[in-house]
Formats: C-alpha cells, structure tokens, sequence
C-alpha cells in the first residue's frame, strides 16, 4: 500500500472538527506512549514481545500521524520521501559507527 492511500483510506475513519489536529496531536503521543510501553517491558521486565500487539500499536501510531499530515495538507508519500532524503544526506553511507 502507497502511502498517499493509506492516508486517504485513513482520512475516511477521521471524525474531526476545529480541534482535530489537537485530537491528532494528542492521540499519536499517547498511542506512542503504548509502542514504548510494549519495548519497555519486554526490555526490562522480561515480558515477551507480543508482535500482534505492537502492529496493532504502530498501526495506530501510523494513523495519527497520517492525519496529522491530512489536517496540514500534506501528503503521506511527501512526509516519507523529504525523511529519506534526509537520512541519505545526514548518512550518505549507511549509519556507521565509528571508533
């Protein structure tokens, strides 16, 4: 799935008014807050990693962070593609740690 229909298959589930991107902005924090809760505890309290559950929770991650960019007017595959960018610029060799 193309990022741009992701977002617009997502925008479809939106229920927004003049606070949506507060909502939004709101929402992707604590839905983060529930990915980091997950590595939390399977990396210091010895819980397993349910896969499921951390898809379920990026997912939701994925749909804030969508409509974030929708509220804005900016295109999902835009945001992916300037990150990428980004990162061949900042490491035009692949990350690499030096000594």
């Amino acid at each position: 799935m193309e990022f741009n229909e992701y977002q617009e298959a997502a925008k479809r589930t939106l229920y927004g008014n003049e606070q949506v991107l507060t909502n939004c902005a709101l929402g992707l924090a604590g839905e983060t807050g529930q990915v980091v809760d997950l590595v939390k505890n399977y990396t210091f309290k010895g819980k397993s990693l349910n896969r499921d559950e951390l898809i379920h929770e990026m997912g939701d991650v994925l749909w804030y962070l969508s409509q974030v960019a929708e509220w804005a007017d900016i295109p999902f595959d835009e945001v992916a593609k300037t990150n990428i960018e980004t990162l061949n610029k900042r490491y035009p060799h692949g990350f690499i740690i030096e000594n």
